[in-house]
């Protein structure tokens, strides 16, 4: 427990300093977002703070909200440290910065982004490295938490069964517009 309420405080206290410190390296003002410039009802649609909140978490892109928990239960609070410094020091900050560039970029992609600043042929490999990278993100985020998950569930539940129910998930979350459900909640 002390451990959990150690993790918090650092959470807390480094959302305050290093987003300080982000956020003055960074300077943001008052220019409308993408959403509110050229809303089509699909990518840019304007929404309250909340919601869009709402929809970063369920969409975060990194191995700590699923490893975190697994790797929790396996090795025990030590991984606190994991969560707390890989949140503060990587997560937060990079989805913080690309999100403002994106913003001032009028909601460009990175490929777009390089496209503009390097080139057509820069833009074309950062497409396909994009494309690879996505891929092994999603091999890594489909095999490491099967591997893990099988470890704490009976042997007939192996790691080609959570394989499995993981891309069905994935699948899934794909196909139903939960971004869309979240913005009409």
């Amino acid at each position: 427990m002390i451990t959990f309420l150690c993790a918090l405080v650092l959470l807390f206290v480094g959302y305050w300093l290093y987003g300080r410190l982000a956020e003055k390296v960074f300077r943001p003002d008052d220019r409308p977002t993408p959403a509110i410039a050229h809303p089509d009802g699909v990518d840019y649609v304007p929404m309250k703070t909340w919601r869009v909140f709402l929809i970063q978490l369920l969409n975060i892109a990194g191995t700590g909200p699923i490893f975190g928990a697994l790797m929790g239960a396996v090795f025990g609070p030590v991984v606190f440290l994991w969560i707390v410094f890989g949140s503060i020091l990587g997560g937060a900050v990079h989805d913080y910065m690309s999100g403002m560039i994106s913003v001032r970029m009028n909601g460009a992609s990175v490929s777009e982004m390089v496209g503009k600043f390097l080139g057509r042929t820069a833009k074309q490999v950062m497409r396909v490295f994009s494309v690879v990278l996505l891929v092994l993100v999603g091999a890594v985020f489909t095999t490491s938490p099967a591997a893990l998950i099988a470890r704490l569930t009976p042997s007939w539940m192996n790691t080609t069964f959570w394989v499995v129910v993981i891309l069905v998930y994935y699948l899934l979350a794909t196909l139903l517009p939960i971004d869309k459900l979240i913005g009409k909640l």
